[in-house]
């Protein structure tokens, strides 16, 4: 029985966010064992934090432990919270966890603040002038003006940020409240940059997501584009060779923090990169955000190069009011006579915010009681003007949709949002794709998921500006990709569940930012009105920090073996001190004195700081030596990188799974293994796990055929193992999943790239399994299934017809469907049928797409060829193609969700060995030729085969064989003698 009886090991991490304000992560650990009888499914506990005289509750909340996680093997427990801190600062704190049922069931832990140093006072904001706004006119240039009809004059903040963002070429930073204009600042700058002609070089636009990248790259493509001469506008697409191309041609190249990584991690050796002359990095305070890092690291890399440059790089910095401006100004290079940091309150429309808290800890019950809230403050607040309600997810999105429809019947007024008259609305219905979105937009009430098509996207935020619907329900997943705007804005609920830690995770403060970023429709508002809804133990947190403004700490200490990784393969770091010079460019190391214990920083003497951040260094490079990434030459005191890091650093792939990559992937490994190690990559970690999803993966799972020895619906590792699976099989999916596989499907070729890489340097010829994986990825097929899936329109049933009349590849089909050379060709496509179009698909892909090529090879001097010497074979690869037809290297791959170009490995191996001699990857256009270096290890006769392998189509390899008989080399010692 006292096994049994509930107690919990807690302990706590603390960190400063103000001066006022602590954050506390606590760790709950069950130490007992569970007795259904006893405890049934959950056991409810109080978390309580008094002061240190234990006169004052200074927060309290419950916890609900679960038995499925009690029990787990990964039972740790995590609850974040945010208390108040005076000054002057008190000993401890006191955190007490209590059991709700058992009597004495309780812990307690002394939270000490002995060593706890309070971060700096923060400056104030930057006054907001009482100038008269600018004309348009300003801009002097007519075709400038004109990119402004409807205006007349700038708004304040862009009137006070002009003169240094378009009369100068200095560094800016511009702290604003969303919807204050700041994007009409990014295009001062843009219009500084082009207004210098010929020698202006090229500029970079940065925002942290695709959805703001693909939104400002097409809007700017139809307003900028036609400028000076016209200017070429692109968007990175995340592959390699597809954006130097991009990056060639670009005027201004528009893309997220990952792909701007990606082409500037080679900026000694990219020309164009080296020719960037302005970078604007928008929404600058994500880089608190998870993924923030990288953001950090591309600014930091831009300061190093216009350094060492010296090429006048201007770096323009954008970003939310933030409480640290002045240190993020400062990191990018600003002056305190060009850092911009308005107050929250200098809205061009002014936002009124009411914060209505609930005490429901059962989150579908919460939700159930904020839609009359929300449904009554629609009513109450806006009248019959427009209304956005943000909530957690898809599912709550259509469920509130229904919640509010039914309000309306239950005063009698269903149509109560619908603003146009049903007939007029009745066309644009039919166009709708989701019915069930149809039916609400027929009442009013529109919604905008993160799953609904294209299409649909485009009629719901039409009607909704047009006023024809009154309400639009958005998922957080979109608040950054929908572009309405509305009187009132509605956020319901702050916090999404976390399928991986089993609990539910309050929404970052940037993201109710950008949600209330939505309030005040220009030219139609005087004012607008926020309700934000949320539990009550939140409710400071978010009021302090919604009036006040937001202080953004670095992430980088987390994530330095990664940007150590990029530095070190690409020599920019070759040295310990290297690597401690690097950390001074960093957001990291310009927070650390004015938030030591944030970081972990005792002592913030000079020597303090300096041992700390050597410490740091040495400790990150030696666990990457340690994994085998990096070496370290002590006597030298020199850092070079190692195969693992160039291959890491060229695919974008993290320092973890580069490590699972090298000690899981052996010479034995097939298929089914390499399915299971890719899978596992932390690049996965970020997948999503929803509630109550395992009844539909346990479906999924019964029917793919490659099975794990241990299962877990609660690993993202697993869920991508699965739907990797369930993409080779085509199964349909359900829409939330189908984005998950979307996001698997978009990482993983780089992983497999990686394992082909890390195998042939290691010599072993199960390299191709991962080549076959990449093609089954690319067109969503087993190695197993017929080629002839790949045509268009090609279902079981056709490929069936195709095999009983003896087409079994796609070369075999496009004999077949030559009427000269087969003589039953009717028959064979009144079997297939498929109608003219179809037909005509299918053609186009097998003339036109489909790649045909001839292979032919030579061996340099085979005479001669000696075991442990170099030995050339010289390839060549031709395309049949017309005289005239230009080669298409686009990848015909309907199932893959982004854009492939076609490349190939080249590759020679002994297959009675399991060897792999050499290897190269390719693009093939109209024809290549280029030797391949193999050492062949042993002497005698050697049966070799020399491998074309695509990484994208099926049925296009070649495998032709040959011999070489190899002399006995002579031995190193030998050598040496004969020396």
């Amino acid at each position: 029985m006292v096994a049994k009886f509930p107690r919990l090991e807690i302990s706590a991490q603390v960190q400063p966010v103000t001066r006022s304000m602590l954050r506390v992560e606590l760790t709950l650990t069950p130490k007992f064992e569970w007795d259904d009888a006893l405890h049934g499914r959950a056991e409810n506990w109080w978390v309580i934090v008094e002061d240190c005289d234990g006169e004052e509750i200074l927060f309290h909340d419950q916890f609900l432990l679960r038995r499925e996680y009690a029990t787990a093997e990964m039972n740790e427990h995590l609850v974040e919270f945010s208390v108040p801190i005076t000054e002057p600062m008190p000993p401890n704190y006191f955190i007490t966890v209590v059991s709700d049922r058992w009597m004495h069931a309780e812990s307690k832990l002394a939270l000490s603040f002995q060593k706890l140093i309070l971060p700096e006072k923060f400056p104030p904001h930057t006054p907001l002038l009482d100038l008269q706004p600018l004309p348009v006119a300003a801009l002097k240039r007519q075709e400038y003006v004109d990119l402004y009809p409807e205006w007349q004059q700038f708004n304040r903040v862009q009137t006070q940020v002009f003169n240094s963002l378009f009369q100068s070429d200095d560094n800016v930073f511009v702290g604003a409240p969303a919807s204050s204009g700041k994007t009409i600042c990014a295009e001062f700058a843009l219009l500084r940059h082009w207004a210098k002609g010929e020698e202006a070089g090229k500029a970079v636009y940065i925002a942290p997501f695709q959805e703001q990248v693909d939104l400002r790259c097409k809007t700017w493509q139809t307003r900028l584009g036609g400028l000076t001469g016209g200017k070429e506008i692109v968007k990175l697409t995340g592959e390699t060779a597809a954006d130097l191309k991009l990056l060639e041609r670009g005027d201004l190249i528009v893309a997220t923090p990952t792909q701007w990584d990606m082409m500037s991690r080679q900026w000694q050796r990219r020309k164009n990169v080296q020719n960037v002359k302005l970078i604007v990095a928008d929404d600058l305070h994500m880089l608190g955000g998870q993924g923030g890092y990288i953001y950090e690291a591309v600014v930091s890399r831009s300061q190093a190069i216009a350094a060492q440059l010296e090429n006048g790089l201007r770096l323009v910095g954008l970003s939310v009011s933030l409480s640290n401006a002045r240190d993020i100004g400062e990191w990018i290079g600003a002056t305190k006579h060009t850092i911009f940091n308005f107050s929250q309150n200098v809205r061009p429309i002014p936002l009124s915010l009411h914060l209505q808290t609930f005490t429901i800890p059962h989150f579908p019950s919460l939700m159930l009681a904020m839609t009359k809230p929300a449904y009554q403050s629609i009513v109450q607040y806006a009248s019959d003007r427009s209304s956005m309600v943000f909530v957690p997810s898809r599912k709550q999105v259509r469920a509130t949709a229904q919640d509010l429809l039914a309000a309306c019947v239950a005063d009698d007024d269903e149509d109560r949002f619908l603003q146009t008259e049903p007939e007029q609305l009745a066309p644009i219905l039919q166009r709708v794709k989701e019915r069930s979105l149809a039916e609400s937009l027929s009442h009013g009430i529109a919604y905008f998921h993160e799953a609904l098509s294209d299409s649909d996207k485009r009629i719901v935020e039409s009607l909704f500006t047009q006023g024809a619907v009154q309400v639009l329900l958005v998922s957080r997943d979109c608040c950054w990709e929908v572009q309405s705007v509305a009187h009132l804005v509605v956020v319901m609920g702050t916090q999404f569940f976390e399928g991986r830690e089993h609990r539910y995770i309050d929404y970052p403060v940037s993201e109710v930012l950008q949600m209330f970023g939505h309030a005040g429709r220009q030219g139609q508002d005087k004012d607008c009105r926020g309700v934000l809804m949320c539990p009550e133990v939140k409710r400071n947190y978010y009021r302090k920090f919604l009036s006040e403004a937001l202080p953004i700490e670095s992430q980088l200490q987390s994530y330095m073996h990664d940007a150590f990784v990029t530095e070190i393969s690409t020599k920019t770091i070759e040295s310990t001190q290297d690597a401690v010079d690097w950390t001074t460019y960093t957001y990291f190391y310009r927070r650390l004195l004015a938030n030591p214990s944030y970081y972990g920083l005792t002592d913030t003497s000079h020597e303090g700081l300096s041992s700390y951040l050597s410490e740091q260094v040495e400790q990150t490079l030696k666990d990457l030596s340690d994994a085998k990434l990096i070496e370290i030459d002590e006597d030298e005191d020199t850092v070079s990188p190692l195969n693992a890091a160039m291959i890491a650093a060229y695919y974008n792939i993290s320092f973890i799974t580069m490590q699972t990559l090298l000690l899981s992937l052996k010479r034995t490994t097939k298929l089914k293994g390499i399915l299971e190690i890719v899978t596992a990559a932390t690049e996965f970690e970020d997948i999503q796990i929803r509630r109550h999803e395992e009844g539909i993966l346990q479906r999924i799972y019964d029917r793919v055929p490659v099975k794990l020895a241990e299962v877990n619906f609660e690993s993202p590792h697993f869920k991508a193992f699965v739907l990797l699976q369930a993409h080779f099989s085509r199964m349909q999916l359900p829409t939330d999943l189908a984005k998950d596989q979307e996001l698997i499907l978009r990482k993983v070729l780089n992983l497999l790239s990686a394992s082909v890489d890390v195998l042939s340097s290691e010599g072993h010829l199960n390299a191709m399994s991962a080549m076959e994986i990449s093609q089954m990825v690319v067109q969503a097929m087993w190695d197993r299934d017929s080629p002839l899936k790949q045509i268009p329109h090609f279902e079981d049933n056709v490929v069936e017809v195709c095999n009983k009349a003896g087409i079994n590849d796609v070369f075999e089909f496009m004999e077949a469907m030559d009427p000269s050379e087969n003589q039953d060709y009717d028959k064979l496509v009144k079997a297939m049928s498929l109608n003219n179009k179809q037909l005509a698909d299918a053609a186009g892909f097998t003339n036109e797409r489909y790649p045909n090529v001839d292979l032919s090879f030579e061996v340099e001097d085979p005479e001669n060829v000696t075991s442990g010497d170099s030995t050339y074979v010289t390839v060549t690869v031709e395309r049949q193609l017309e005289e005239d037809e230009e080669p298409n290297l686009a990848v015909h791959a309907p199932f893959y969700p982004a854009e492939k170009t076609e490349n190939w490995w080249l590759v020679i191996g002994e297959e009675s060995t399991k060897s792999l001699l050499a290897i190269k990857r390719v693009t093939i256009a109209r024809a290549l030729k280029t030797k391949l270096e193999m050492v062949v290890p042993t002497p005698g006769k050697h049966k070799l085969t020399l491998f074309l392998m695509s990484d994208s189509y099926v049925g296009v390899d070649q495998a032709p064989e040959f011999e070489v008989d190899a002399a006995e080399g002579m031995e190193e010692d030998e050598e040496e003698d004969e020396e």
